[in-house]
């Protein structure tokens, strides 16, 4: 049911008051990015200073396990400032809690019930939607993400729970796709057969990870799952990186699919949901500038089979989610935001045709890896 303006501004009170935060409301926004969550900018004044914060909806339809997911995040958070203690208040995530000491809150009853949470608002930052040919924007980016596994280094990945289930299984992923292609529940598959055959034709190499896994070949850490470049805070003034946000994904992954996803977003010459896939191609250039920051901070952990993986996780991810958005579209769009019918199947298209360069430029990325990885600090 759509609120009014008054009626979403004494919801949102009403959620930082259970937060215990304290003041007047004097300002909220929609924050308009994101595929899965409902996210508002808040502004509060207590007498004294205004206060940020992000109040958040989170998906519960995409995330079925929400409690087990904040406390992944309340997990990993923890041992970050364990390690940290020194970080100023603009490098890290706090996640308030309630009165009853639940980083979250749920509200309403059966079906219509809401799962929301609210952390702060970190103060004269910006993130980049798409590095937009940023050389710069990517080195940084990979320094960020590279450090976010570095702090994890010798956290137990065991500890947390998967808050999407196979999300980057894609072995999984891709009998899932063939399923739903089967079943064809709302006649769509027709829309699509060009692209269902190139799925089908690259099933084995979207498999390759899943092997490496079970032959043991590459281990299992804690991962972010979704490193696109705007899931990172920037100084605006300085362009440091200051902390990597929306933690919901992070769980037990490779290392490679996390590279792999910032080279499937930033380093390539189009939007991830660019209407010509003509325009869709990999830019060796941002790769190189992504490669150089992640692996500045990670060659020294990660293993000689994890860096040589790290070029084929570009692909497969791609690959792999390229079979998400239109397996989506096949199933009537349930699982990301949509702004027009087609647009799951237009992003599926652009996905496609980004793996597809990939896949002529896998050596070299290859070589841009080998070359940095053995580069000296």
């Amino acid at each position: 049911m759509q609120l009014t303006d008054q009626e979403l501004r004494e919801k949102l009170l009403y959620i930082c008051r259970q937060f215990r935060i304290p003041g007047e409301l004097i300002l909220y926004r929609p924050i308009p990015n994101g595929h899965i969550n409902t996210a508002y900018y808040t502004a509060l004044y207590d007498g004294k200073e205004v206060r940020q914060y992000l109040v958040q909806k989170v998906n519960w339809y995409v995330f079925r396990e929400p409690i087990s997911m904040m406390r992944n995040i309340d997990l990993i958070t923890r041992h970050i400032m364990s390690k940290e203690r020194t970080l100023e208040r603009r490098r890290r995530l706090h996640f308030h809690h309630t009165v009853e000491g639940n980083n979250y809150l749920i509200l309403g009853e059966g079906k219509d019930q809401e799962f929301w949470r609210l952390y702060n608002y970190v103060e004269n930052s910006v993130s980049f939607e798409t590095a937009d040919g940023r050389e710069d924007v990517l080195r940084v980016s990979g320094k960020a993400f590279g450090k976010f596994l570095c702090q994890l280094r010798d956290f137990d990945a065991s500890l947390l729970v998967e808050s999407i289930p196979h999300f980057h299984d894609t072995r999984y992923r891709l009998e899932s796709f063939f399923r739903v292609v089967e079943e064809d529940a709302l006649g769509r598959v027709k829309d699509a057969e060009r692209e269902i055959a190139l799925i089908r034709e690259n099933r084995g190499f979207g498999c390759s990870l899943c092997e490496q896994i079970d032959r043991g070949e590459l281990p299992i850490r804690v991962t972010h799952n979704d490193t696109k470049t705007n899931n990172v805070l920037f100084d605006r003034d300085t362009m440091d990186p200051l902390v990597i946000i929306d933690l919901d994904t992070c769980m037990p992954g490779l290392a490679c699919y996390d590279f792999g996803d910032t080279v499937r977003f930033a380093a390539c010459t189009a939007a991830e949901d660019e209407p010509d896939p003509t325009k869709m191609k990999l830019d060796l250039r941002l790769f190189r500038a992504y490669a150089e920051g992640y692996l500045g901070a990670v060659r020294d952990v990660l293993t000689p089979a994890e860096i040589e993986s790290l070029a084929v996780g570009a692909a497969v991810i791609t690959l792999e989610l390229s079979s998400r958005f239109l397996g989506d579209y096949l199933i009537g769009d349930k699982y990301f935001r949509i702004d027009y019918p087609e647009h799951n199947l237009v992003r599926a298209r652009a996905q496609l045709a980004l793996f597809e360069d990939m896949m002529l430029h896998m050596g070299d990325m290859q070589r841009i890896i080998r070359e940095l990885s053995t580069r000296e600090s």
